[in-house]
């Protein structure tokens, strides 16, 4: 080899941006975004014919469009970590918001990192973030649902659950299937939980309305149009003066223990045996030290 050959240079390393994007309003859009999204040659978007309005908004003009969508999420992210391998820069969005929370993008990131290419995620608009802001309900700390399962068995499961939750949560929910969900939430036992239902965030027709659930249910609040994002009130700490031990001692100072357990096994549903014991202890006297 000829020594005075120069080395040759290093192929470049390319890049996924994971590019958050305005949820309505396009004023939103971030200058980072905005200068990304006309930096890279390759966008992955989720409907290419509403990724263009944007890109036309911010003046981008990328080389290439792909389109990357719930169903072909596994083909088209193996085509984008070819352009990635090539050197090409891809910037991933969606049609609002942040990719891979409740969009298509994950198969992408997780072959990335697999491949490893550098993912650098580029924030902004989150309905998540602006609802909870907005919250008048506490959130300081809270559950992310996503979207509720649209099959009515799934949906009243995951409701369940999520009227357990000793955290308050957020989920979205569609239009058209709004208005079942808070029925089910009636019907599980949560009509007096609070509320806040978001609709349509940063848009022309944006509305924001808290109450509980019942109430919002027989409300004539606008639920038919735009999507939602919800945060429900989390399940209240249990009432500790009508915990077993607290009940099982009140009984015991004025009742045989048998009979106080007997009371107080049937008012909290703890076990007989282990109340019993409770009294039995408590009645002992004292030993000398």
């Amino acid at each position: 080899m000829d020594n005075d050959t120069p080395p040759a240079p290093p192929s470049r390393q390319a890049r996924l941006y994971i590019v958050a994007t305005p949820i309505g309003n396009l004023a939103d859009i971030t200058q980072r975004a905005v200068n990304v999204l006309k930096s890279v040659p390759v966008v992955a978007c989720e409907d290419t014919r509403r990724s263009r309005v944007l890109l036309a908004h911010i003046g981008a003009t990328p080389r290439r469009l792909v389109a990357l969508h719930d169903h072909n999420e596994a083909p088209a992210s193996a085509q984008i970590i070819e352009y990635l391998g090539s050197g090409q820069d891809v910037a991933l969005i969606t049609d609002a918001g942040t990719p891979t929370v409740s969009d298509p993008g994950f198969e992408l990131v997780r072959l990335a990192w697999e491949a490893g290419i550098t993912v650098t995620p580029v924030p902004g608009p989150s309905a998540v973030i602006a609802a909870v802001a907005a919250s008048p309900i506490p959130v300081n700390r809270f559950r992310f649902e996503g979207f509720l399962p649209a099959k009515a068995a799934a949906r009243r499961e995951a409701l369940g659950a999520l009227l357990a939750s000793d955290v308050a949560v957020v989920f979205f929910e569609t239009p058209h299937r709004l208005r079942e969900s808070l029925s089910d939430l009636v019907d599980l036992g949560g009509g007096d939980r609070s509320l806040l239902l978001c609709r349509e965030l940063t848009k022309l027709h944006e509305t924001l309305t808290v109450g509980t659930v019942a109430d919002l249910l027989d409300s004539p609040t606008v639920m038919d149009r735009g999507e939602f994002a919800c945060i429900l009130t989390p399940a209240s700490a249990p009432d500790e003066s009508r915990s077993a031990p607290a009940v099982m001692d009140i009984l015991a100072a004025e009742l045989p223990p048998g009979q106080a357990a007997r009371l107080a096994a049937r008012i909290t549903g703890a076990s007989r045996g282990s109340l019993y014991e409770r009294a039995i202890r408590a009645a002992a006297p004292a030993r000398d030290p």
